[in-house]
Order: structure tokens, then sequence, then C-alpha cells
């Protein structure tokens, strides 16, 4: 299963991966333009754009794009995120060819007729009013403003509806031509693949393109400030994020070592002290998430009005600890929860095509799994809770509070405990 990697005289790069055994391929674009690239006027364009992709093209309708890869027994999506947007099928070995052509035109030749524009912008409302009505997943929003406040990396990926409600042809337009560069594009395929037919189709749809030039993105700025909104809710949700290493850092292993022993799965410390010994919530855990200059740990419960300032003032207690008797083996279950959880994952096609679109993204090359299980088994008990101690040390946490949270401590009062 080698990587094979070949780079398009205008800079598109194409990274494919064949496993054997396999009748089908996952192939997609992968954009190096995300919510993090819109200026404050353009919030939410992103997400509008990839959902205009789908509205039809100069040779396809909307219908007709579905029907292509439907009537293979395919499958053809795309997201948003705040670092790239992401359009991908998976189809049968034979139906490659078609799936790329598909891909290009819906990236190269969306028509952003104004009828399907107003349309589309109903849905994306729908989309983010649904949003607005699901706590568990607007508190995140919230938490990521209250990290990085007043830039692109704190802003919603949806938008807020008023701006979504203006933006007109022009805007997605402009958009695409600032960003949708060869260079900022890599095309990622994994499954019953054959490279140098994915590079000749490429060269044939892509190849054409002129490079963009690259815009420098803003650099981030971790302020670590507070969101409350109270509501009449049945749960008081509660989020808490510590900043973390970037992508590039030397602790980029260790975070996600300690993140999952404090708090990813049913036997880290969070759900046995929060679930198991206390009873104070359903749900808890942490997850760290990382960019290319900076990163988030976070940690999110949902509990009771009565129970929010016990597990909230647990949770600062339990990271404090975790810098003085993180444990071998609870180190250890952590090292194998990561390497079986990246193993396992990779089994499919379509992770294995994400994973290599990202990893040449943020690196420039695919690292191999020997290297990456090695980088993971080398962190020990002491580089845990050496880490630990520094982000105490340094911490200027973000928090998020959401519905009958009257009795919920500041964001002042946990930084003060967690210094203390």
């Amino acid at each position: 299963m080698s990587v094979e990697l070949t780079t398009l005289s205008n800079g598109l790069r194409i990274v494919t991966r064949r496993m054997d055994g396999l009748h089908s391929v996952s192939i997609g674009l992968w954009v190096s333009a995300g919510g993090r690239d819109e200026r404050l006027e353009q919030n939410g364009i992103a997400h509008f754009l990839e959902h205009m992709a789908f509205k039809g093209t100069k040779r396809r309708s909307a219908l007709q794009i579905a029907e292509a890869i439907e009537d293979v027994g395919g499958y053809l999506n795309a997201y948003t995120s705040r670092d790239v947007t992401a359009y991908y099928a998976r189809v049968l070995s034979g139906d490659v060819a078609l799936a790329l052509d598909v891909l290009g035109d819906i990236v190269l030749n969306p028509t952003f007729e104004m009828r399907e524009i107003e349309i589309e912008r109903g849905v994306i409302l729908s989309e983010i009013g649904q949003s607005l009505d699901t706590p568990d997943d607007v508190i995140f929003d919230w938490l990521q403003e209250a990290a990085y406040p007043d830039q692109a990396l704190g802003r919603t990926i949806l938008g807020p509806a008023e701006r979504v409600s203006a933006f007109g042809r022009e805007d997605l337009v402009r958009f695409v031509s600032e960003h949708y560069g060869p260079e900022h594009i890599i095309l990622s395929a994994a499954g019953a693949v054959d490279h140098d037919a994915i590079v000749r189709h490429a060269e044939q749809i892509f190849g054409h393109l002129t490079p963009l030039g690259t815009t420098p993105r803003q650099p981030a700025r971790w302020k670590g400030t507070e969101q409350r909104r109270q509501k009449k809710l049945e749960q008081a949700h509660f989020a808490l994020a510590f900043e973390g290493p970037g992508y590039n850092d030397p602790e980029f292993y260790i975070t996600q070592v300690w993140t999952s022993a404090l708090g990813g799965g049913m036997s880290s410390r969070l759900f046995q002290k929060m679930r198991e010994e206390r009873g104070l919530c359903y749900s808890i855990f942490a997850q760290s998430g990382f960019h290319d200059d900076t990163g988030m740990v976070t940690i999110y419960a949902g509990t009771g009005e009565t129970d929010v300032a016990e597990l909230a003032a647990l949770t600062i207690d339990e990271i404090r600890r975790s810098a003085e008797d993180m444990t071998a083996a609870e180190v250890e279950r952590a090292r194998t929860q990561i390497r079986a959880g990246l193993l396992m994952g990779l089994e499919s096609p379509s992770a294995q095509a994400e994973r290599m679109a990202r990893a040449l993204a943020i690196w420039g090359r695919v690292p191999d799994l020997a290297e990456v299980a090695a980088r993971i088994e080398a962190v020990d008990v002491a580089a845990v809770q050496d880490h630990a101690r520094r982000l105490i040390q340094r911490a200027r946490p973000a928090l998020a509070l959401y519905g009958p949270i009257r009795r919920a401590p500041s964001r002042d009062a946990l930084a003060e405990r967690l210094a203390a």
C-alpha cells in the first residue's frame, strides 16, 4: 500500500494509495479554502460555495450531477471546515474517470444561477436555524469564538444568517477567483486505483488552470474569553478549551495522548470521575483539534443545573492531577487507543484518501504509518505530565456555557482554581 505522488506543472498535487482486495475507489478534491480564509464580510461564503457546487454546471443540471454518480451506484458529497473545502466521491474502480469528471465539473464550472442561489440560501438558513436549536452543536461554535474572538478562526463556518441572506453571485465568483487555484487543490484517491490513469485524467481536467499565488492566512491569536447563554433547557452544556500545539509542534502527539487519557473513552479520568463515581453527567469527553499554527484541547459535558458548578470544579482538579500522577498504564492505554483508532480507520479507502490529503496539505508529504506509530509510542509518562504542567502554567482557558447556567463558575474562577 505505497503512496504515489505527482505534482502537475501548475502546482496541483495528486496522491494515491492502492489498497489490494478492494473493488471501489474513494476520490476527492481537497481545496485549501475554508472558513479561516474568509474576510469578515465573507463569513459563510466557503460553505455556501460548497452547496452551490451541486446546483448545476455548464454541462450538468443539479439532477444530472446526482444521476451521473448514482446511476453507477456511487456516492457524492462535500464538507467545509475552517481549513479546507472537500468534494469527494466513492465509486467502483471502473467509474473513476466518471467520478473525476463530475468532481472537476462541479468545482471548475458551477453556473451560480440566481434561482438556485435563492433556493440554496433557504436551505442554508434552515441549517443555521437547526444548528442554533442543537445545544451540543452550537456550543462548540461559541467556544471557538471565545478562544479566537475577532478573527476568522473564531467565526462560525455556516456564517451568520444576516450575511448568508445577502450573498450574491458575485460574492461566490470572487471567493473562487481568490482561492481555487491549482496550487491550493489536492486530488487524493485510495482503493482500487491506477495512479498513472488518474494523473492522465487530472491533467486533462485541471492542467489548464493558472496558479493564483498564495494569500497568507491571518495568524491565530488565542485569547481565551467566555461565552454564556442562559436559556431554559433540560441540561447545562459546559465546554472548556485550552490552547494546544499546531500540527508542526513537537508536542503534537503528546497532546493527543494526554487528551485521550484525560477524556478519550470510558476508562478515561473524566468519564470515571464524573459519570461512574459521581453520576454528574451522562456524557463527558475531551478531544484535541489542530491547525498549522495552533490547536485546541476541548472538554465537553452536559449536566444538570445543580451539578454544573461541581462538574466544572472537578474537571479543573482532574487536569491538575494529570500533571502529578498520570500513570504508565493510563499512557499506554491512550497510546493503544490512538494507534488502534488510526489503523482501524485506515481500513476504509475514504479515511485513507482524507488522511493523505490532509497530511500533504500540512506537511507536504504523507508520513508512513510506521513513523506515526513510532512517534505515538515514544510518548511516555514524563512527557505527558510535563505537557500538562506547561498547559496549566500558561493556561488562559476559553469557556462556553449554555442552558440553566446561573450556578456555573466564570472563566476567571476556573483559571484561578487551575493556578492555585
